[in-house]
């Protein structure tokens, strides 16, 4: 089958063996798959992706000297059942899966792996338990977006909000604008974002946002101050007399970029007792000053992925209406368009999702 292939820290596309569905598992075809920013990320730092996975127990461990297939945010189509199957979905049915097998060994994961390709191939193989049945109605391509944006409703479910928080989001890219759809799927308001690309801007409002900030004309948290002021004093938490001007709403900051230097960056412009959820992927060593936090009592919240039911959830959401997926996708290629898909994302004001369609000519 083909499939585009990264080796030697590169892409080809290249003929790959039909991976066989073992026990429990089916064959699928990729009908769409999403370029992830994370696999933007792994193709540069695929030798720090492994380290860090070795350290933390992760699944995303894989030999960077045999070929591995890309590719987690996928809509696909049964096409074969493996043995020990329960068949209770129908050949030729739409399906979105959490990107993993479950074995009795353990779980390994799609898409970064030897043995297991992902979506960037014309056939993937996948845990039947696993798999969601595509909601009529629902396009492939939209139905691809269900992994990315459960991304950003599993941060806003980490960070705990009440409706006295008043959100902040750095950085409008793919991670940034799915926070500001989960950001909005709870009624939350204002929902204050920044970025420096126009492009990006402009979608962020599309999915939700109230307020986009360009950081090179107004810092982004003086914009949030405007924003978080108690619009009804008398639920103002009482102030002490040092702390000048109106009381504020408790800032929740979520780091949606993954580059070195804006952990720290935000953390020296957050207010006092602010929240600092983590969300952008960052593969590289990174510092910070600790006195930064503990002068200002930051509480700083890491987070990974989603749960099984947030992803069932999202799909549901995003068949229903409830996140708004249209304006995200901005190009498709085939197999053999990968590589420079790649390069083209390096532009926010060109694209903000590139969807793979492996069977495309």
């Amino acid at each position: 089958m083909r499939a585009a292939v990264m080796r030697n820290k590169k892409l080809i596309a290249a003929d790959v063996p039909l991976p066989e569905p073992g026990p429990g598992e089916v064959l699928v075809k990729s009908l769409a798959c999403g370029i992830c920013g994370s696999d933007l990320h792994a193709l540069k730092h695929a030798d720090k992706l492994v380290e860090s996975s070795k350290r933390s127990g992760a699944a995303f461990v894989m030999d960077l000297s045999r070929d591995i297939v890309m590719g987690h945010e996928f809509c696909a189509e049964i096409a074969d059942f493996g043995p020990g199957t329960q068949k209770r979905l129908k050949a030729g049915s739409r399906v979105c899966s959490f990107p993993a097998l479950i074995r009795a060994t353990g779980i390994e994961a799609v898409g970064y792996s030897n043995e297991n390709p992902g979506g960037y191939a014309e056939y993937m193989r996948l845990t039947e338990a696993l798999l969601l049945e595509v909601p009529n109605g629902l396009s492939t391509e939209h139905a691809a977006l269900t992994e990315p944006m459960a991304v950003g409703f599993h941060a806003v479910q980490k960070a705990m909000l009440t409706n006295q928080d008043a959100p902040l989001v750095i950085g409008c890219g793919p991670v940034g604008l799915a926070v500001i759809a989960g950001l909005k799927l709870t009624g939350q308001h204002p929902i204050v974002a920044a970025d420096f690309s126009p492009r990006r801007r402009e979608l962020a409002l599309k999915v939700g946002a109230d307020a986009v900030i360009d950081p090179k004309e107004k810092s982004p948290f003086e914009s949030w101050k405007e924003m978080a002021v108690y619009k009804d004093p008398s639920k103002a938490p009482p102030m002490p007399p040092w702390m000048p001007g109106p009381p504020l709403r408790p800032a929740v900051i979520f780091e949606c970029v993954g580059v070195p230097g804006v952990i720290e960056s935000i953390m020296a412009s957050a207010p006092r007792n602010a929240r600092i959820v983590v969300v952008g992927v960052c593969m590289e060593r990174d510092s910070f000053e600790p006195m930064l936090g503990i002068s200002k009592e930051l509480n700083v919240q890491f987070v990974l992925g989603y749960t099984p039911e947030e992803f069932a959830l999202t799909l549901s959401n995003i068949a229903e209406g409830k996140i708004n997926t249209g304006p995200l996708i901005t190009g498709k290629v085939g197999v053999e368009g990968v590589a420079q898909a790649f390069e083209d994302l390096a532009s926010p004001e060109r694209h903000a999702k590139i969807i793979v369609e492996p069977w495309r000519s």
